[in-house]
C-alpha cells in the first residue's frame, strides 16, 4: 500500500518515485561494508522535481540521501529510512564548456567521461580523475572530495571547483563561490534571510576558533576526514565551495557546480619504476616529486597476483621492470618527443636513487594497458591471491608523503599482528593507501576483531600526522573513528557546522555527525540455500557468489564493452550486474525479499538478464550472472508451471529434431502466417519476430553424401567436428565449409557416433536436469583423444566450462581438447589462403566472455583481411532471450547501440562475420537485409577464390 509521502511524490514529479521492494533492495547498498534499506528512491526529472522532493521529505521528516553512482566506500550513499535522490539518470548534462575562462557547467549526474570528451576539443579536461571515472559523477566527486590518479599535478575536486549551486533542506537556493576579499565577505553578512544568516553564522563560527583551526587541522594534500572548515579562514578567503565540497551531502543538495578545468598535455610517456617492495618505493617518491610528473602511484605485486589469481595474464604486465612494488610516473609534453624526453629523464633519476630498475614506455596503447591493471586494482584485490575475501574499511588512510614508507612497514607490522591479509597500493605521490583485507566481516564472533584493528590503525595512521580517509570520505566507515583523529573542540565545530546547514538533520545523517556504529548494519549476512550447480569458485556457496559484488559499478558503465546489455537498454539499476547481485543477496537474506526462491522481484530483475556472460569475464571481480540466473529459474520453476518459451525454445533441439524428420511440411507450416502466428502464440515467442527458414537436410545427412563423393586422403589428421544443434538442425552452412575448408588443408573431418548437444538452451533456461542428462548422452557420442573443433560459440564455450561445471569428473579430458574453429586453425600452423577484404566483426558474446578472440585476429591477419572489431557487446537476441515475448524492446534496444548501425553503415563489399548464430539470426532481421557468414564460410570462400 503506497504511503502518504509515496502519494505526495507521484503528485508532484514528473520523474520517477519508486517505493516497491526491488528498488529498495538494490539502493540499499553501494560499494561499502553497509546495507540500509531506503523509504524510497526517487529519479528526478529536473531541478523542479529535486526541489519537491526534498520539500516533500522535509514535511514528511524524512531523510534525504543524494546519490551519483553509488560507489561510496565509507557507506554515504546510503541511509536508512531514507529517500534516496538518484540524480545519475536524468541529470546528466554538460551544459556548457568555457575554454577561454577554463571552466564548465555541469549538473549533478554528469559522468566524469562525459565532462572529459566535452572538454577535449579545447585541449582542456578536469584535474581529477578516480578510477571510476566511466561511471562516477561529478556530484558524487563533490560529495567525496574525489581526487584519482593526476592529484600531483592538478589537486582533488576542492581544487578545481569554481561554485556550487545548492539546495539546503529548508528550501533556500543560493550559489556557493570563493575565494572572497574581505568587503566581499561582508557584503554575505548583509544578505536578507536565510542566506545571510548562514554566511553570518559561518562567518562568526570560524572567526571565533581561529586558532584552533589553524592549528588542529592536519595540512595534508589527502586530508579527507572531517568537515574542512579550514577553508573558511579569512586567510582562504572564506571559500565556501570548497568548504562544502567533501561533505557528503550532508549539508546541502547539489543543484549544479561551474567547475575548472585544465590543459590537458597533447602527449604523454610513463615511467615504470620497480623498487624491491612498497617500502623502498615509498622512500623515493619525495626525491621525484620536484621533477614534476603528473602522476606517482603505487602497486605492489601482491596486487599483480590478485590479477593473475583472477583470470588471463594481461600482456602489459612484459613490461613491468623487474620488482615486487612499482611506481607508475606520467609525464606530459606537448610533442610525443618531449614527453619521451622528459620520461627519459625521470627514468634516469630514479636509477640514481638506487635500487630501483625503469622502463618508459611512450607507445598509448601500452600506457592504457599498464593503468588499465591499476584502474582494476578497487575490484580485483576484493580476492586475494591463495583464496580469501577481502573488504573495504581501512581503505584509504593518508600521511604526508615524507613518513608514507615508514607507515607502510608500520601497517604492515599491524597486520601481521591481527593476522590480516591485504594488498596496499594507491597514490603514493601525495601518501594515500588503498587496502581491502580479509576481516572476518561474515562472522559475528569475530567482528570485535574487526573493531580492534581498525582503532589501532586509526592511532597508527594519526601518529604519523595522517588522515583517517584521503579522498572517500568517512561514512559509517571511519566516522566513529575521528575523535581519534580530532580534538573535541574540533568535533564540535563539526556538530555546529552540520548545524547551520541542516539544522533539522534531514540531508544524509549520520555520515560524520551522530554516526552509526562502524561495526554495525554490515551487509553480510544471509542463509545459504542449496544449489545444484557447483559453484566451486565460492565453496559451493552463492551467498559467497553473490557477496562478490562489491558495488565499483563497472557494470553501470554504458560507454563501451560487453556489461551490461539491459542495463545499457533499460538505464534501471535492478536490471545492472550489481542490481542483480544486490537482489539476490537479499533474497538470501530474507529480511526484505522473503519469499526466498519464489521472489517474483528477483524473477522479474532476471528476467531481463541475457545471459551474455559478459559480467563474468567484464566485471573485476567475476560476477557470473548468468549462472545464477540458471540456478536461480532452476530452483524457481521447480515443481511449478514454466513459461511456454522454456519449452519452446528450451527444448528447440526437440522440436528441430521432430521437424526434420519432415522439413518441407514444417517448413510450410512456419512460413505461413496462421500457423506460424499460432505457434509464437503457443511458444512464448514475440509476434515480432520472425520464425527460422529450415534446411532441407540435415547437416549429418549432407556430410554423408559429401563423405561419399570424397573419400578421406591417406595420411589426414582426423578432427572431430562438433555439429551442434543449430548447425545440424537450423543453420548447417558454417559446419559445410568447415569441413570443406578442413579437408582442403589436409585433415580429416569426423563426426560424433550419434546427435549431440551441449544442452545450453536447457541451461539458459534453468532446466538443469535435463541439460545433465543430454549432456551425459553427447559425452557417449564421443571418441577419445581427437581434438574436437566447435563451430558455435556459445556451444564450444558451454563444452569447455558448462559441462564440467554440470557433469564434474565425467566430462573427463573434453573440455580440454575442445578448439573454436579459429583456434584450431591457427594452431595447427597451416598455410592460408589469402583474401584481401573489408569487414566487420560482431563477436559472440560467449567467445569474448570465455573463449577470447586472439585466433580469431591472428587467422584474419595471415588472411590478409582487413577487420574491424566492434565494440558492441552483446548482439540482442541472446540465443532464446531475443525470441520471447516481453524482450523486444531490450533486444532490439541492444542491437541498436552499436552493431546494427554499425552493419548499416558498412559498405555493401564490407564483409559481416559473426561466427554466433544468434548474431547472424539478428542482423539478419534487422540489418535492412545485410546477411552475416562464419569465419569458416569467408576462409571457404577464399579457398574457392584462390581456386
Amino acid at each position: 500500500m503506497a504511503t502518504g509521502l509515496e502519494r505526495a511524490l507521484t503528485a508532484a514529479l514528473r520523474g520517477e518515485v519508486r517505493f516497491g521492494t526491488a528498488e529498495r533492495a538494490v539502493y540499499g547498498h553501494d560499494a561499502s561494508n553497509y546495507r540500509h534499506v531506503p523509504r524510497g528512491v526517487v529519479k528526478p526529472a529536473d531541478l523542479d522535481d529535486v526541489r519537491a522532493a526534498v520539500a516533500l521529505c522535509r514535511e514528511f521528516g524524512v531523510p534525504v540521501v543524494p546519490r551519483g553512482s553509488g560507489t561510496s566506500i565509507g557507506g554515504q550513499a546510503i541511509g536508512p529510512g531514507a529517500v534516496v535522490l538518484d540524480f545519475r539518470r536524468r541529470l546528466g548534462r554538460v551544459l556548457s564548456v568555457d575554454p577561454d575562462a577554463r571552466t564548465a557547467r555541469v549538473e549533478p549526474g554528469t559522468v566524469l567521461d562525459d565532462l572529459q570528451r566535452a572538454a577535449r576539443p579545447y585541449g582542456l579536461r578536469f584535474g581529477p580523475d578516480p578510477s571510476t571515472h566511466s561511471r562516477c559523477t561529478l556530484g558524487g566527486m563533490i560529495g567525496n572530495n574525489a581526487c584519482g590518479s593526476h592529484s600531483v599535478a592538478w589537486g582533488r575536486t576542492s581544487d578545481n571547483v569554481h561554485a556550487l549551486d545548492v539546495l539546503l533542506a529548508d528550501g533556500t537556493e543560493f550559489t556557493a563561490g570563493g575565494p572572497l576579499d574581505a568587503a566581499a565577505r561582508a557584503a554575505l553578512r548583509e544578505l536578507p534571510g536565510r542566506e545571510g544568516a548562514l554566511h553570518r553564522a559561518l562567518q562568526d563560527l570560524a572567526g571565533a576558533h581561529l586558532a584552533v583551526l589553524r592549528q588542529a587541522m592536519p595540512a595534508l594534500p589527502r586530508r579527507g576526514s572531517g568537515y574542512p572548515l579550514d577553508a573558511l579562514l579569512p586567510e582562504r578567503g572564506y571559500d565556501l565551495a570548497r568548504a562544502l565540497t567533501g561533505t557528503l551531502g550532508s549539508c546541502a543538495v547539489l543543484l549544479g557546480a561551474t567547475v575548472r578545468l585544465v590543459p590537458d598535455p597533447p602527449a604523454r610517456a610513463l615511467v615504470v619504476a620497480g623498487h624491491p617492495d612498497e617500502g623502498p618505493a615509498a622512500d623515493a617518491v619525495p626525491a621525484l616529486l620536484p621533477l614534476g610528473p603528473l602522476t606517482v602511484e603505487g602497486m605492489s605485486a601482491d596486487l599483480v597476483a590478485a590479477l593473475l589469481a583472477a583470470g588471463r595474464r594481461p600482456a602489459a604486465l612484459d613490461r613491468l621492470p623487474e620488482g615486487a612494488c612499482w611506481l607508475f610516473l606520467e609525464v606530459g609534453g606537448d610533442t610525443p618527443a618531449a614527453a619521451g624526453e622528459a620520461a627519459r629523464a625521470l627514468a634516469e633519476a630514479v636509477r640514481q636513487a638506487g635500487r630501483a630498475t625503469a622502463v618508459v614506455v611512450t607507445d598509448p596503447a601500452e600506457q592504457r594497458a599498464l593503468w588499465r591493471i591499476r584502474e582494476t586494482g578497487a575490484g580485483i584485490v576484493t580476492r586475494l591471491p591463495g583464496g580469501g575475501e577481502a573488504w573495504p574499511g581501512w581503505e584509504d588512510s593518508a600521511v604526508p608523503v615524507e613518513h608514507l614508507g615508514d607507515y607502510l612497514r608500520a601497517l604492515r607490522g599491524l597486520l601481521a599482528r591481527h593476522r590480516l591479509r591485504g594488498v596496499p597500493y594507491g597514490h603514493f605521490g601525495e601518501g594515500c593507501v588503498h587496502l581491502r583485507l580479509d576481516f572476518p566481516l561474515t562472522d559475528p564472533a569475530r567482528l570485535p576483531a574487526f573493531r580492534a584493528f581498525l582503532e589501532e590503525a586509526a592511532d597508527l595512521c594519526v601518529s604519523y600526522g595522517g588522515s583517517l580517509s584521503g579522498e572517500h570520505g568517512d561514512g559509517q566507515a571511519r566516522a566513529e573513528l575521528l575523535p581519534q583523529m580530532y580534538p573535541p573542540e574540533v568535533l564540535e565545530l563539526f556538530r555546529r557546522f552540520k548545524g547551520v546547514w541542516d539544522p533539522d538533520g534531514l540531508l544524509n545523517p549520520g555520515v560524520l555527525v551522530d554516526p552509526r556504529p562502524l561495526d554495525a548494519d554490515l551487509r553480510f549476512p544471509g542463509r545459504d540455500l542449496p544449489v545444484t550447480l557447483p559453484l566451486a569458485e565460492d565453496g559451493g556457496s552463492l551467498l559467497k557468489a553473490v557477496h562478490r559484488c562489491v558495488g565499483v559499478a563497472a557494470c553501470v558503465d554504458t560507454s563501451s564493452g560487453v556489461m551490461c546489455p539491459s542495463y545499457m537498454a533499460t538505464g534501471e539499476e535492478r536490471h545492472s550486474t550489481r542490481g542483480r547481485a544486490r537482489l539476490l543477496a537479499e533474497m538470501l537474506r530474507g529480511e526484505l525479499v522473503t519469499d526466498g526462491w519464489r521472489s517474483e522481484e528477483v524473477r522479474e530483475a532476471l528476467d531481463l538478464c541475457l545471459g551474455c556472460k559478459g559480467c563474468a569475464s567484464d566485471c573485476p571481480v567475476h560476477v557470473d550472472m548468468a549462472t545464477y540466473k540458471a540456478e536461480f529459474l532452476h530452483r524457481h520453476y521447480r515443481w511449478r508451471p514454466r513459461p511456454a518459451s522454456h519449452l519452446a525454445l528450451g527444448w528447440l533441439p526437440l522440436w528441430l529434431r521432430g521437424a526434420a524428420l519432415a522439413p518441407r511440411l514444417a517448413g510450410r507450416l512456419l512460413r505461413s502466417g496462421p500457423g506460424g502466428a499460432a505457434l509464437k502464440r503457443l511458444g512464448g515467442i514475440d509476434p515480432r519476430r520472425s520464425l527460422p527458414a529450415l534446411p532441407e537436410q540435415t547437416f549429418t545427412a549432407w556430410f554423408r553424401r559429401w563423405r561419399a563423393a570424397h573419400p578421406v586422403q591417406p595420411g589426414a589428421q582426423p578432427v572431430l567436428l562438433w555439429p551442434d544443434s543449430m548447425a545440424e538442425l537450423l543453420d548447417p552452412e558454417p559446419a559445410r565449409a568447415a569441413v570443406e575448408v578442413l579437408e582442403h588443408l589436409g585433415f580429416e573431418v569426423r563426426l560424433p557416433s550419434g546427435p549431440v548437444c551441449c544442452g545450453l538452451t536447457l541451461l539458459s533456461t534453468g532446466q538443469l536436469g535435463l541439460a545433465r542428462r543430454v549432456m551425459r548422452r553427447s559425452l557417449r557420442a564421443v571418441p577419445a583423444g581427437l581434438p574436437v573443433v566447435g563451430l558455435e560459440p556459445s556451444c564450444t564455450a558451454a563444452l569447455r566450462e558448462e559441462l564440467p561445471r554440470l557433469l564434474g569428473r565425467e566430462a573427463g579430458e573434453l573440455p580440454s581438447r575442445v578448439r573454436t574453429f579459429a583456434e584450431f586453425l591457427d594452431d595447427s600452423g597451416v598455410a592460408l589462403p589469402r583474401l584481401e577484404t573489408d569487414a566487420v566483426t560482431q563477436v559472440h558474446c560467449h567467445q569474448h566472455a570465455v573463449l577470447g578472440t586472439a585466433a580469431d585476429r591472428s587467422v584474419e591477419r595471415r588472411m590478409g583481411v582487413r577487420n574491424a572489431v566492434l565494440d558492441s557487446g552483446c548482439c540482442g537476441l541472446a540465443g532464446n532471450f531475443g525470441m520471447e515475448r516481453g524482450h523486444w524492446e531490450v533486444s532490439v534496444a541492444a542491437a541498436e547501440r552499436v552493431l546494427l548501425p554499425a552493419v548499416r553503415a558498412a559498405a555493401p563489399d564490407t564483409v559481416v562475420l559473426a561466427d554466433g548464430l544468434s548474431c547472424r539470426t539478428q542482423i539478419a532481421q534487422l540489418a535492412d537485409g545485410r546477411r552475416a557468414v562464419h569465419l569458416a564460410e569467408l576462409v571457404r570462400r577464399a579457398l574457392r577464390e584462390a581456386q
